[in-house]
């Protein structure tokens, strides 16, 4: 068969999604609106996908109604040869199989993490489960995709324990979404309960420190690809201020390390659709458009109804990482009669308390929604004309992405995803969507968000058309999946 025709009948790239949460299902932060949105990209890319996850308890009622029971055995895991339960309970949903492994000892608990005393014999089960569920369905994936440090020992068993089975056959991947969080405990701990030999527990591998074993850096030494959440992230990674004290670590596997932005979901977040607006719109009407949702905003939070006002929106976790410090240090000076700010969040309290007092003060241009409410979220993305983020780090970042689709300016900190996202405005030429600073300085904010005001009373046709601009870019997960998907084929 000529070279030409082997391609032509290339079959679809299989790929293993695992993680441990998924949107609709259980979702407490960005990994689980990836591990439901890209798998639904690459079937739209041909791909074969099948998405494996712990069936939790918390998993509302609707969706355990719907899955179908594929099978159960029992699996050995620890240092003395323990012997757990494995069960197998699936769904198809757009296109999409979910695999959901069952182990009341270890899943039904509540929520899915708990603390990592617990967390730890969690998903060294978890990790060795779904490598024995892929040979037990004799479903073998080209790749298998890991997600964060709770998949973190699925390379390393399927190059150990499971290098002679049929799954061995797959090459794997691990993505970074966020290395704050790593899996890490004494070496005893950690040595049990994934029954691993001693010569791993050295330091190319587990060993951190003296004393510790890191679930996240053994996975990272032995994935055939690191991704992680942003090109500039990345990078980032691997310096000392960044790097979370894995930075030697990943520069020595930066070889197969990449970066790829993330998307949204576009259908979830389109103006012209959004049920949750007063007013939807698309790029042909969004200039007047925006100033019907800005009226709706600011009538809804008590804020001095005027459409000239500037309004600035933060959507946000309350935390140092998001950049609040800055913010809180700023916000006085920040606000003037032309400007309004709509805050909505939870977080640490020394901030909720300071954004109370900030909207006791400045009645009619500054409204503190302290709770997370997702009808709020679309009006303020809509109805706002800039958004803040200034964080001290950002993997890859949504908000700033969201925001662009609904036509409204990003302020933001040039780190990881923000930086690969929002090109700053230049003055000359009018080019760019967005209003960045480098070095993390209170002055530095301040002057970005006078830079975007400037712009906006002062040479508003230009405004408009950043505006427009925002809206038309691509933030959809088509780009990315693209991507994956050559890293994909590389491996195969």
């Amino acid at each position: 068969m000529s070279e030409f025709n082997q391609d032509a009948v290339r079959q679809p790239c299989k790929v293993a999604f695992i993680g441990s949460e998924c949107y609709p299902f259980v979702k407490t932060g960005g990994l689980g609106d990836v591990m439901y949105a890209l798998p639904r990209a690459l079937i739209r890319q041909n791909c074969e996908v099948r998405v494996m996850m712990p069936l939790y308890r918390c998993i509302p009622d609707k969706f355990k109604e719907k899955m179908v029971y594929k099978g159960d055995f029992m699996m050995d895991l620890c240092l003395d040869g323990r012997q757990f339960y494995v069960g197998i309970m699936e769904l198809e949903m757009d296109g999409v199989i979910y695999d959901f492994i069952d182990n009341r000892e270890f899943f039904d608990w509540g929520n899915p993490y708990t603390g990592l005393w617990e967390d730890i014999p969690k998903y060294c089960y978890f990790a060795k489960a779904t490598l024995a569920v892929l040979n037990y369905m004799e479903w073998i994936p080209d790749v298998i995709h890991c997600h964060d440090w709770q998949a973190g020992l699925v390379p390393v068993y399927l190059r150990t324990r499971f290098a002679e089975t049929p799954v061995g056959a797959a090459r794997s991947m691990l993505t970074i979404h966020n290395l704050r969080f790593q899996g890490i405990c004494g070496i005893p701990h950690m040595k049990y309960w994934t029954g691993l030999p001693d010569y791993l527990f050295d330091y190319p591998v587990f060993k951190q420190n003296n004393d510790d074993a890191n679930m996240f850096k053994a996975g990272l030494a032995f994935a055939d690809r690191i991704t992680t959440v942003s090109k500039t992230y990345a990078e980032e990674i691997q310096t000392s201020f960044y790097g979370e004290g894995l930075n030697d670590h990943l520069y020595y596997h930066n070889s197969k390390l990449y970066g790829i932005v993330n998307g949204i979901d576009v259908d979830i977040w389109n103006p012209k659709t959004d049920k949750l607006l007063p007013a939807t719109y698309d790029s042909a009407d969004a200039i007047e458009q925006k100033k019907a949702n800005k009226r709706a905003l600011q009538e809804k939070l008590g804020l001095e109804v005027d459409d000239s006002k500037f309004v600035i929106g933060l959507i946000s976790r309350l935390t140092d990482q998001k950049g609040l410090d800055l913010v809180n240090a700023i916000f006085q000076e920040m606000l003037d009669d032309n400007t309004q700010v709509v805050i909505l969040g939870t977080g640490d309290p020394r901030y909720e308390g300071a954004f109370r007092y900030y909207e006791s003060v400045n009645k009619g241009r500054v409204c503190s929604y302290i709770q997370y409410n997702e009808g709020l979220a679309h009006q303020i993305y809509a109805g706002s004309d800039a958004l803040l983020v200034p964080s001290l780090f950002e993997p890859c970042g949504l908000t700033q992405l969201i925001a662009m689709r609904y036509g409204t300016v990003p302020i933001v900190r040039e780190t990881g995803g923000l930086k690969d996202t929002v090109e700053p405005y230049n003055t000359e030429t009018g080019e760019g969507n967005g209003f960045t600073f480098d070095n993390y300085q209170t002055d530095l904010l301040l002057d970005a968000i006078n830079r975007g005001k400037a712009v906006y009373f002062d040479d508003r046709g230009r405004w408009d058309e950043m505006v427009l601009r925002d809206m038309a870019k691509d933030v959809s997960w088509e780009n990315s999946a693209k991507q994956y998907l050559e890293i994909y084929e590389e491996l195969r």
